[in-house]
């Protein structure tokens, strides 16, 4: 009796701690905790993508089948952490600011012929001609040179050089080990270069973004989470990943073409897992709660306690809609090449994701203006 006893008045601290907060959660609350969730959050996509280039600089010292096969693990590991962080774009932030590196993070599709070659060109790309430099600086200068397809960093440059070109509708690429061994393929040393270039790179931005939003005096995160108006932006952001990006862009746009090219991530197949880590993300930021890579939760005061204070029935339905979001996409099956298919079964679950997408985006509209924010942005950035 004693035990249920103090079960049930934990329980009932619990609801009243929950409650207390939502009451008294102010924007600056709020603000503060956002920035601790983004500098987490890149954090832990710098250190998954650490773990990337350890697994491809020991695959490059020595070429072998196992080591391109743990490559791609850690590749598709660290996507699910970056994959999150894409909730904290689409105001002019470290991420995608004027000077900032998301083009060469994360831009997407891919000519793959602009890197390497490809099916009836073999010769094709960067890689392949010798009298190309491989350095830092010219392969940030090639990036969307010419044409936004022209991508020759980040993730999918990444993606392309582990699994090559995926000419399966069953599974993704399978390019060999052999392509990065001396006397097995031409430009294999090239090929080696070129991959751990990119790496070095993708890892280098994700640091300088995770420092971007520590506590450091000068960093960005210091005037962002003492400015009230950025509360705007925070809300903005969420719905323009949940409707113009995520269910248009990488969705929608999909479904229409019927297209491997305007798959996200195409030569490994991991698509529906992009899809996942995005709802996640959105959902992170509006109930303030972030599970880390250790299973540690960061929780706090977040949109949806501002939001319970002036309609709770709005924030539970929000909630509702968050949570079904995430469900949805992660019934989406792959390959999503295959899913979107017309007369394919998977596709009625790829449809069903953009327009959960779609209720998430007008609920959030209505949790603006709860706010007090009027005219709340959801279309992306000119």
């Amino acid at each position: 009796m004693i035990k249920v006893l103090v079960r049930g008045l934990l329980a009932a601290s619990l609801v009243f701690s929950f409650a207390a907060s939502a009451r008294t959660a102010t924007v600056p609350d709020v603000l503060a905790h956002y920035g601790r969730i983004v500098e987490a959050s890149y954090a832990d996509s710098a250190a998954a993508a650490r773990s990337l280039k350890a697994a491809i600089d020991a695959f490059v010292a020595a070429p072998s089948e196992a080591g391109l096969v743990e490559a791609r693990k850690r590749w598709l590991a660290a996507r699910e952490w970056y994959g999150q962080s894409e909730a904290f774009r689409f105001y002019g932030g470290p991420i995608d600011g004027e000077d900032g590196p998301e083009g060469r993070i994360n831009a997407w599709p891919m000519d793959e012929a602009y890197v390497d070659g490809v099916a009836g060109h073999p010769q094709a790309g960067v890689i392949n001609d010798r009298s190309a430099p491989l350095d830092v600086a010219s392969l940030i200068a090639l990036n969307e040179k010419d044409g936004e397809e022209n991508i020759s960093t980040g993730w999918h440059a990444i993606e392309f050089l582990l699994w090559g070109q995926d000419l399966n509708n069953d599974g993704p690429g399978n390019r060999s080990w052999t392509d990065f061994a001396d006397g097995k393929a031409a430009n294999a040393d090239r090929r080696r270069t070129y991959l751990q270039i990119v790496t070095d790179l993708l890892v280098e931005d994700l640091e300088g973004l995770a420092a971007a939003w520590s506590t450091a005096p000068d960093s960005y995160r210091s005037s962002f989470v003492t400015d009230e108006g950025n509360l705007t932006k925070v809300i903005s952001a969420i719905g323009i990943l949940s409707r113009a990006e995520l269910a248009g862009e990488r969705i929608e746009v999909a479904l229409d073409s019927q297209s491997q090219e305007d798959e996200h991530s195409c030569f490994s197949d991991n698509t529906h897992r992009d899809i996942v880590a995005n709802a996640v993300g959105i959902r992170n930021v509006w109930s303030g709660k972030y599970q880390r890579p250790d299973g540690s939760l960061l929780a706090g005061p977040a949109l949806r306690d501002l939001v319970a204070v002036r309609d709770a029935g709005l924030a539970a339905r929000i909630d509702a809609r968050m949570d079904a979001s995430v469900a949805a996409a992660e019934a989406v099956p792959a390959p999503f090449d295959q899913a979107i298919l017309a007369g394919n079964p998977g596709r009625d679950k790829v449809e069903a994701v953009v327009e959960v997408l779609k209720r998430q985006t007008e609920d959030l509209v209505l949790a603006a203006n709860a706010l007090g924010i009027r005219h709340l942005n959801t279309s992306l950035p000119e």
